[in-house]
């Protein structure tokens, strides 16, 4: 059923898109590095590693400079274009392609870089493995604006592995056990509504019992 939804929404989500998202192609065709779209190998259901698509929005070779492919606040290797089309979630639009195609659905949890997917537990990869990832998911929404979070190299790193991460993971198990066409729907309509707000208290209001964060978490998740 939900795979029929994805077909759906993601084709009419396309057409709807369509003259933004040649208006985007063409901006970065003739700004930034020229470069319109990047793919990158993000691991699916079954452990199939996939191309996910994406707008261009950091310089070439991004992924072997600095932070990798961790993106930090105000990252230089961010395009000028890139800012925007990052903060309104644009750049996510063009993996619309990966939904309609079945590689991904329209919410899961987020397809992870093979390297971070072999941080997680076991137990946790054995989870991953048996779910589509999301263009949108309730990690996803609750980390929408992760790299607001991280300010400095050393510090982002060491945060990331140590409180998101597994946050991360306790939040992608959550969706495994409470998965229903109840919890899609909430899910599409949160993530419509944050993209015009940063309030992820949202989450709350429908799923009262989500994982709670560590107190440094969230902490730093309230004072961004």
């Amino acid at each position: 059923m939900i795979r029929i939804f994805d077909i759906l929404f993601s084709s009419f989500s396309l057409v709807l898109f369509l003259p933004l998202l040649l208006a985007v192609i063409l901006i970065l065709k003739i700004t930034g590095e020229g470069e319109v779209f990047y793919l990158q190998e993000r691991v699916g259901k079954d452990k199939k590693i996939f191309k996910l698509f994406k707008f261009a929005t950091m310089i070439k070779d991004s992924p072997n400079i600095g932070t990798k492919t961790l993106t930090i606040k105000d990252d230089p290797r961010i395009l000028p274009m890139g800012h925007f089309l990052r903060k309104y979630k644009i750049n996510e639009l063009p993996q619309l392609l990966n939904v309609f195609i079945g590689q991904m659905s329209l919410i899961g949890p987020r397809p992870l870089t093979l390297d971070t997917f072999e941080q997680y537990s076991e137990k946790q990869k054995s989870i991953l493995r048996s779910l589509s990832p999301g263009l949108s998911g309730v990690g996803s929404i609750y980390f929408r604006n992760e790299e607001d979070f991280l300010t400095d190299k050393n510090m982002s790193e060491e945060f990331y592995k140590n409180y998101i991460l597994p946050y991360k993971a306790e939040l992608e198990i959550w969706f495994f056990y409470n998965k229903s066409i109840r919890t899609y729907f909430i899910l599409i309509f949160i993530t419509v509504f944050a993209i015009f707000t940063n309030k992820i208290n949202f989450l709350e209001l429908f799923f009262k019992n989500l994982p709670t964060p560590s107190s440094e978490l969230k902490k730093l998740i309230n004072n961004t």
